[in-house]
């Protein structure tokens, strides 16, 4: 076990450029340092902590922290997953290799609410579709709400695994696309299940409620305020929580964690914009309005908000994600579509953004001589705010995290990421509800350090063909949820 976690403590050192000591296991201040000068968050901060000081299995010692987790309960949570490692694993391969978009993620929910149901937990499905969410009442207390969203990518797998995803599906929009599950998703509903079973079998160390939310389309950004428009606190009875838990992977090494208090995640919106035009042939386009050269001129200009419009002191990403007009090489169609995502922190920048959309849309258009009933279509879709974490929340289920995990390894200083989420958006009208939003490593300790030393950066990225889900993490996960939601719960 020590050479194995030698060998890896080395791989960091040396990418750091640092000498490594006899007994290093790059928890020193000069490595930690060294790297974070030279690689930035997701390859420096967490580098460090690519070689637990633990097994996988999970070591239980005195925590000097205050917390109702005790290290007999934290040694009993380990425990537990650990004899259901096995069925995690199995669980977690069959949702990969039957992934499912947002909305379409009938088999996953189907899966959820016969586990949930056979551990006793009250069930309701068919929330915004294909959500489930299922209550847990053990007495009075608290009631904490768990999220893991369901749904899948549009992405071909290119993993190699022996469980990859070979699923395609027709979308809505007529388009055949492949799916998998290259955000973690699978991993998301897996660990809630791995962590219901413990907390059933634990009913004598807490009281109060359990909500457990399976939630859909969390990549169309639309999911939650779906289910929460579908009367989730209203006609489907589901209690109002006094606190939210997210978890969610991330391409940082198994057995390290990122939590801390603050904005941790920026605002989103997914914009459809479609231009319209006249139709006619290649040949004569005098005779026609072609909206394709009309959303050309449309996407150089909307980066013209980002440069010169937003502050360069604020965050602002436009990104046209898709474009689509027309189908034969000498035919201008009768309109073309854009595909567009913002990110923001702030939200004048994002009504900056949305203002220069529409004024450069309305302009071109007019510049091509439409006519006013004939003004592009702008058609606002998902939008989540930024994601902000309660800070003495986090702190409170740090700590028994800390003592899981070992204090490196649950890491409290980094930027917010330009991601986005809507497990927020989950709180519904009950806007005082804490969050907590953690990120937990997946990938392969051997492989982040290798890639480390290459100068790569983290392995693979979240929404990437390689997006690898390192299968020891599958516990470790579990492990995670637990811990946190006892911590909260905990008599």
């Amino acid at each position: 076990m020590f050479g194995v976690r030698r060998q890896k403590a080395l791989l960091v050192c040396e990418a750091a450029n640092i000498p490594c000591e006899p007994e290093c296991r790059c928890q020193n201040t000069a490595g930690w340092e060294a790297i974070l000068s030279r690689r930035g968050f997701f390859t420096a901060a967490l580098s460090v902590a690519t070689l637990p000081a633990f097994p996988v299995s999970g070591a239980i010692g005195a925590s000097p922290d205050p917390s109702k987790v005790t290290p007999d309960l934290a040694a009993k949570v380990v425990s537990a997953v650990a004899s259901d490692s096995a069925r995690l694993t199995e669980i977690f391969k069959d949702i990969h290799q039957n992934p499912e978009l947002g909305f379409m993620e009938e088999r996953t929910a189907s899966i959820v609410a016969k586990e949930l149901r056979a551990l006793g937990f009250d069930v309701r499905t068919g929330i915004a579709k294909t959500g489930v969410v299922s209550i847990l009442r053990n007495g009075s207390g608290p009631t904490v709400m768990y999220r893991a969203d369901m749904d899948a990518n549009a992405v071909e797998e290119a993993t190699g695994f022996a469980y990859a995803s070979k699923v395609r599906v027709r979308r809505s929009d007529g388009v055949d696309v492949p799916v998998a599950h290259m955000c973690g998703h699978d991993a998301h509903v897996t660990w809630m299940l791995g962590m219901a079973k413990v907390m059933v079998a634990l009913k004598q160390q807490w009281a109060g409620t359990l909500v457990l939310v399976a939630q859909p389309a969390e990549e169309l950004i639309t999911g939650a305020q779906a289910m929460i428009d579908d009367g989730m606190y209203g006609r489907r009875g589901i209690p109002r929580p006094d606190v939210l838990v997210a978890l969610h992977t991330a391409p940082i090494p198994t057995g390290v964690l990122a939590a801390r208090g603050g904005t941790i995640m920026a605002g989103s919106d997914q914009i459809d914009v479609t231009f319209h035009g006249v139709g006619g042939h290649g040949s004569m386009p005098q005779l026609a309005k072609d909206p394709v050269v009309m959303a050309a001129m449309a996407i150089a200009q909307y980066q013209m908000i980002v440069s010169r419009v937003v502050s360069p002191l604020d965050t602002a990403v436009l990104t046209v994600g898709s474009v689509q007009a027309g189908t034969d090489n000498n035919v201008i169609p009768e309109s073309a579509l854009l595909k567009i995502n913002l990110r923001f922190f702030n939200l004048k920048v994002r009504e900056q953004m949305i203002n220069g959309i529409r004024a450069i849309n309305n302009g071109i258009a007019t510049t091509y001589g439409m006519p006013p009933e004939k003004m592009p279509d702008m058609v606002m879709k998902g939008h989540s705010p930024p994601l902000v974490n309660d800070g003495d929340t986090i702190a409170r289920v740090s700590a028994p995290l800390k003592h899981l995990l070992g204090e490196k390894n649950v890491i409290s200083e980094f930027p917010p990421a330009t991601g986005s989420e809507d497990a927020h958006l989950l709180k519904g009208e009950y806007a005082d509800v804490p969050v907590v939003f953690m990120a937990v490593g997946i990938a392969d300790p051997a492989v982040f350090a290798q890639s480390v030393k290459d100068g790569k950066g983290v392995p693979f990225s979240v929404h990437n063909p390689n997006y690898k889900v390192d299968l020891a993490s599958i516990p470790r996960g579990a492990q995670i949820g637990t811990i946190a939601v006892l911590e909260l719960l905990a008599t």
